[in-house]
């Protein structure tokens, strides 16, 4: 009988090794350090996740089963469908601008000696929470031009090219001459030349009167012609000045558009000078005078952002406000790893800095913009804060997305079968892209 040998003698068998994990580290030692990780990602993330599944089944109170009830309501409540569309309209331009943003700042950025700093700048916002970077846009949007910064801007534009009325609040005072006319004002009884005529008016603001405006005058009577004066029949005071006379304190109206009718047709027109006296030709003769409704346009007060009609895309604005900086930091540092010699030889070739970019450039970054693109996408399915925050009460509704929609049925309207319907909708329509995206990522790994 063959005797053993002895272990560790020539030919005798290795003793048995411990597993060890490819770091060396025992893998029961390795689970005991994952076992918090895991009990946390638990009971944070599966259980949630698991809990919501079982209660979309359920109705309002949860002690009875609704079956699929719940997610019917995802395609027959009106509020869920207007959140449904308003998503796709986010996970549409709202990733696609932010990445097409990033890409060009991160392309011009190179070839700019301060690059770095516009870097910096456009990264900024990255730092703000999206509540402060909502309360920030309420407040750009707000109507008010003398407040938000959109309409500030906008009316600015617009105002340099169709100046607005300085005298939208003005009308005529007690037994005035004048009567209401389509918007304007008209002359009760026509006028004759050489017999001044008074169109006195009230109801402008003194800051709001014009620049140029000077203390009203008593036109003259000329021969031949129809003078008269239009002006602020108001002074400060009880029982100071004369109604329906121009007063030493009293504005004339500058600027004041005036036009002689005669058989429903202008036969004259003139402007009101800095006292505002004006003076009409002969033909003004057997006229009645109209201030036409031109000279009291309200003044233009920009856009109403957070309407209805302009609520999601002024939101999404403020969304790519925070988010290109992201993508732009992303884009730089894959356009930092394109081998420049593909560049250079592409220019030498003869191919224009446009065709660099579109044919070599573009292509080059194709996997890093997909990565962008679909990490946004991923995070604007989520979008809740901005919405919450910016959009007012009134709008809320029209720029309602599913985020918002699940904590207004979960909390506002006590439905929370519906909610964690909704909850798990998302989930499922979050789990396709963040699969493409790991997918890409591996292969990129594996490259």
């Amino acid at each position: 009988m063959a005797t053993p040998k002895a272990v560790g003698a020539p030919g005798a068998p290795a003793p048995p090794r411990s597993r060890r994990s490819v770091t060396g580290t025992r893998r029961t030692v390795a689970a005991l350090f994952l076992l918090p990780a895991l009990v946390l990602l638990g009971a944070l993330v599966v259980y949630p996740i698991g809990y919501s599944v079982v209660r979309s089944f359920y109705d309002r109170s949860g002690g009875g089963f609704a079956g699929v009830d719940n997610y019917k309501a995802l395609f027959t409540d009106d509020g869920i469908r207007t959140a449904l569309k308003n998503n796709v309209i986010w996970v549409v331009f709202a990733p696609t601008v932010a990445t097409a943003l990033g890409l060009i700042f991160a392309v011009l950025t190179e070839r700019v000696r301060w690059g770095t700093a516009f870097k910096l700048v456009v990264f900024m916002p990255m730092a703000i929470s999206m509540l402060a970077a909502g309360i920030i846009f309420r407040l750009v949007y707000d109507q008010d031009p003398d407040k938000g910064v959109a309409n500030a801007v906008w009316v600015g534009v617009h105002d340099t090219f169709a100046q607005a009325s300085a005298f939208p609040k003005a009308h005529p005072g007690r037994d005035s001459p004048l009567e209401a006319d389509g918007g304007g004002f008209i002359t009760k009884e026509p006028v004759r030349a050489g017999v001044p005529v008074s169109l006195p008016l009230v109801g402008v603001a003194p800051d709001q009167m014009p620049g140029s405006a000077g203390k009203a005058v008593k036109a003259r009577p000329e021969q031949g012609a129809v003078t008269g004066t239009t002006w602020q029949d108001f002074t400060r005071g009880k029982g100071v000045g004369t109604l329906g006379v121009p007063d030493p304190t009293e504005l004339g109206y500058a600027g004041m558009r005036i036009e002689a009718v005669k058989d429903g047709k202008v036969v004259a027109s003139a402007k009101a000078a800095d006292d505002g006296t004006f003076t009409l030709p002969a033909a003004a003769d057997g006229a009645r005078l109209r201030l036409p409704a031109a000279n009291f346009k309200e003044a233009y007060n920009g856009l109403d952002w957070l309407g209805p009609s302009l609520v999601t895309p002024s939101i999404i604005g403020s969304y790519i406000w925070m988010w290109a900086g992201f993508a732009m930091v992303l884009i730089a540092a894959g356009l930092a790893g394109v081998p420049r010699e593909l560049l250079e030889a592409a220019r030498v070739d003869g191919a224009t800095e446009w065709q660099v970019f579109r044919r070599v450039t573009v292509p080059l970054l194709a996997p890093v913009l997909a990565v962008v693109a679909v990490t946004l996408m991923i995070n604007v399915l989520k979008v809740f804060d901005l919405v919450f925050i910016i959009a007012p009460g009134s709008s809320q509704d029209d720029a309602n997305v599913l985020a918002l929609e699940l904590y207004r049925k979960g909390f506002s309207e006590d439905q929370p079968g519906i909610a964690s319907a909704i909850a798990v909708f998302l989930l499922l329509l979050v789990i396709p892209v963040m699969w493409f995206n790991v997918r890409r990522l591996r292969r990129e790994v594996r490259r």
